[in-house]
């Protein structure tokens, strides 16, 4: 997903842009936790990418057949798929783990890029990397810190997370050339007929009611939302300002953590998530001097 150049860059305007886009994703991230906790991952994942892809069906001009045409069909098909599975394990980390410390979980995405950068792209690894990455994962440890509080079996579906979203962000990276809207609607699509295969053989929870299915709906403006600030961030911005914003996302998710959940990290919780950003704003920096990152889907 290749951005258009920068005809007159507002540099603000897209700061402020990718800042939303990142509350939008926290919203997204805290609206599953409160639904995961009565209803079936798969179905709350169903309603997300379905509602996506409606809105998306809806707005996007005709003819739409040419959003499924794609110079490497097969790795578009797997970067979707990867997608589904980031949803999946994400849905069952918030379902078992605060919503700051599975956030932040995830966030070791960036320093796994970095390791599969090596051997899949042929970067060479620096020392200043290597020392970024390792520091990633000592704030990890900080965070779950093996023996403590947290749900060993939500740790384990956030790190499977962060894996497998690492994949998807190195294959975005191998697909640059590709079409961003075209990306953003088959990652819709595979949700949704994945999802939707699934759902009817695990439905369960409370009857709904207009509050529950108005943050269903949501699940689906929220993401739609935040892909698309993102997206338009970056024809605002320089990758080099927008980078290190990312991490402003745990900010937003320990803010909604406390506020809907009442969940406070402690010191030690604190200073992990603290290392991690730190250590994935050194890679991003030293990312962005060659590549352009790509909206998530």
């Amino acid at each position: 997903m290749n951005p258009p150049a920068l005809a007159s860059p507002r540099p603000l305007y897209g700061a402020l842009l990718y800042c939303a886009a990142l509350l939008m994703f926290a919203c997204l991230d805290g609206t599953t936790k409160v639904l995961t906790a009565h209803y079936p991952v798969p179905v709350v994942a169903a309603v997300r990418y379905g509602t996506q892809l409606l809105l998306m069906t809806a707005l996007l001009p005709r003819p739409r057949r040419t959003l499924f045409v794609t110079t490497r069909p097969v790795l578009v098909a797997v970067r979707s798929l990867s997608l589904v599975v980031v949803t999946l394990m994400m849905g069952y980390a918030l379902s078992r783990l605060p919503l700051a410390e599975a956030t932040s979980i995830v966030f070791l995405a960036p320093m796994l890029l970095a390791l599969l950068a090596g051997p899949v792209l042929g970067e060479r690894l620096s020392m200043s990397r290597w020392l970024a990455v390792i520091g990633g994962f000592l704030g990890v440890l900080l965070v779950v810190r093996p023996g403590g509080t947290l749900d060993a079996l939500g740790v384990m579906f956030a790190l499977l997370a962060a894996v497998c979203n690492s994949i998807y962000q190195l294959l975005s990276r191998l697909l640059v050339g590709e079409r961003t809207v075209s990306l953003l609607y088959q990652s819709a699509v595979a949700g949704t007929l994945v999802f939707g295969v699934v759902a009817p053989f695990v439905l369960g929870g409370p009857a709904l009611t207009p509050a529950t299915v108005a943050l269903m709906f949501s699940l689906g403006v929220s993401g739609g939302l935040g892909h698309l600030f993102f997206t338009l961030a970056f024809r605002e911005a320089p990758t080099s300002l927008l980078a290190p914003l990312s991490y402003l996302q745990l900010l937003w998710a320990a803010l909604i953590g406390l506020l809907v959940f009442h969940q406070v990290p402690d010191a030690l919780s604190l200073l992990g998530m603290l290392v991690i950003a730190v250590s994935g704003i050194s890679v991003a920096l030293r990312s962005t001097r060659r590549h352009t990152p790509l909206a998530d889907a």
